[in-house]
């Protein structure tokens, strides 16, 4: 068993890629974000599909940059990065949100500020348009962390937000995607992950629970900010809540040590308190932002879960680790260089 456990962590961590960036010397990072891990390949991808995600991942690290440059704070750059994101179709937030078992769409989100250690989060929310900025009006404009349901919902109307009819939440591909998990009897809905059959299952659906998108932002005070925004699992049921609206699990930043915003199985990522394991291990272990996230990455992977991460330091050293076939994902620089991946090899 150890054996083959060990072998199991080995294969893993050989799948782990764009571990560094800007580790020894190179680059400085202002921003690092993530659109969703899962199984994407080039074979399964039309290039008009690409480009189009390509497009997106740019203009969402052009709008953090270009607030940033401006002078704006990290907290700033993540919210506006992250609309564009929750504004786009293609991914799991806001308008591209994915459906629940009943057939509605119910997003979580987060914020956390590096510099001050406050957070907001909200959870089960369904008419708010950019569930980012209710996370930080929970987060500034109240005494709580996170809020849920008709709640916070009534708390952003009041907080000045947007607020629309569920139907603009709808996109047919979302709709789509639940009416195959419902033919399939999706595993999404299986509160029990520790069973073989429901990680078997799990693997046949795994795409069904990813497309979070999230951003890391080090504004020009040397404030880290980091954000993350989700529609959840397709074919969710019972109110399920993953990762992403967890402070610690999906969702950290700390001057001290880094900003972390996760995309994947929830309930690995939950378990292992992987956003805040990852600054611990920096703390008090003395890691770089490199091996952290890589080591939480990898403890997510022996206990069965898939998924990935973004990282940044307070010194511009980012890490995107994952261990799935693809991850959306993208850097800038400090003097505006961008890149943008999706593919493991590029």
């Amino acid at each position: 068993m150890l054996k083959s456990l060990k072998t199991a962590t080995v294969l893993l961590l050989c799948l782990l890629s764009d571990v560094t960036f800007g580790q020894t010397g190179g680059p400085k990072y202002v921003m690092v974000i993530h659109g969703g891990a899962g199984t994407l390949s080039r074979k399964n991808m039309s290039p008009e599909k690409e480009a189009a995600y390509r497009a997106a991942l740019k203009l969402a690290l052009q709008t953090g940059y270009t607030a940033i440059k401006s002078g704006k704070s990290s907290l700033d750059a993540v919210e506006a990065t992250i609309h564009t994101l929750e504004d786009n179709p293609l991914f799991n937030a806001g308008k591209g949100a994915v459906f629940t078992h009943e057939g509605r769409n119910e997003m979580d989100a987060a914020v956390m500020d590096g510099k001050t250690m406050k957070a907001g989060a909200v959870a089960g929310v369904t008419v708010i348009r950019n569930p980012i900025s209710a996370a930080r009006a929970v987060m500034e404009k109240s005494e709580h962390v996170m809020m849920a349901g008709p709640g916070a919902e009534a708390f952003a109307k009041q907080a000045g937000l947007a607020i629309v009819d569920p139907s603009y939440f709808y996109t047919k591909e979302r709709w789509d995607g639940l009416q195959k998990a419902l033919r399939e009897d999706s595993a999404k809905a299986v509160l029990d992950h520790g069973s073989k059959k429901s990680m078997l299952l799990g693997t046949q659906n795994r795409d069904n629970k990813f497309g979070t998108v999230g951003a890391v932002a080090l504004d020009n005070a040397g404030n880290l900010a980091a954000g993350t925004s989700t529609g959840g699992m397709t074919n969710k049921k019972y109110g399920r809540i993953g990762d992403s609206p967890v402070i610690g699990a999906g969702t950290y930043a700390n001057n001290a040590t880094a900003g972390i915003s996760c995309t994947g199985w929830g309930e690995f990522y939950i378990r292992n308190v992987v956003a805040y394991d990852i600054s611990a291990m920096m703390e008090y272990k003395n890691m770089t932002v490199a091996d952290a996230a890589q080591a939480a990455i990898a403890k997510v992977g022996n206990m069965g879960g898939d998924g990935g991460l973004i990282a940044l330091d307070a010194k511009g050293h980012a890490a995107m680790p994952f261990n799935t076939e693809g991850m959306y994902r993208g850097t800038v620089t400090e003097d505006g260089k961008i890149e943008v991946f999706i593919f493991k090899k590029e």
